[in-house]
């Protein structure tokens, strides 16, 4: 929302959870929202098409799929299903199942490429909730990475995905805490991680000013 209020820009750094080291690229994500059809009826007398079965199918093709081309920082895309519903009664059997799938598209598909695939290879409809988190990356040769590296900071490739899929210019994600924490109950952070990270900070950008 500020990024239209802002001078312009050369760069950025994303201040989500690294151990303050340098993710130099991220995974783009896609959710998916998808619904298999059946058909309704009573369980004891064998009628209808039970949904749940079907969505079985496409839910194990998901699970076991294999993209054709892997990513040499990231490895291949992953897909995880995380949500799954249906029924509404034990003796019916259900129309519907709703199931929603987790994508972590790396830098060897564009979002609309993968999408393309899953929807070719599955029976259930498939509806994306968004396809603009893309994967994103910052050059080694970025003098802001250079800086971080003649720091002794590491440079790794960031499973999770942040706002930096949505900037235009090139960013490098790096921040205090630590991301294996993110969206547990108690989430947490350490003062002295916070105070270790702003003296990092300025030390990485004295380098380059």
């Amino acid at each position: 929302l500020i990024r239209p209020q802002l001078c312009q820009l050369e760069f950025a750094i994303v201040g989500e959870p690294t151990l303050m080291q340098m993710a130099v690229a991220e995974r783009g994500l896609m959710v998916l929202d998808c619904v298999a059809h059946g058909r309704a009826g009573h369980a004891a007398r064998e009628e209808g098409e039970n949904a749940i079965y079907k969505a079985m199918k496409d839910i194990n093709w998901f699970k076991t799929y294999e993209f054709a081309k892997k990513s040499a920082l990231f490895g291949p895309v992953k897909m995880s299903v995380t949500i799954i519903e249906a029924g509404s009664q034990h003796n019916v059997v259900p129309a519907i199942c709703n199931f929603t799938v987790d994508v972590r598209v790396t830098d060897a598909y564009r979002n609309e490429e993968v999408l393309k695939i899953i929807s070719q290879n599955v029976d259930c409809d498939v509806n994306p909730r968004s396809t603009r988190l893309k994967p994103s990356s910052i050059s080694l040769e970025h003098p802001i990475v250079k800086a971080g590296i003649a720091l002794g900071l590491e440079t790794y490739g960031s499973p999770t995905t942040s706002d930096q899929a949505l900037l235009d210019i090139p960013s490098l994600k790096m921040g205090p805490g630590d991301s294996a924490r993110s969206h547990m109950a108690d989430e947490y952070i350490y003062l002295n991680e916070i105070e270790e990270g702003i003296n990092l900070y300025i030390k990485l950008l004295t380098e380059i000013v």
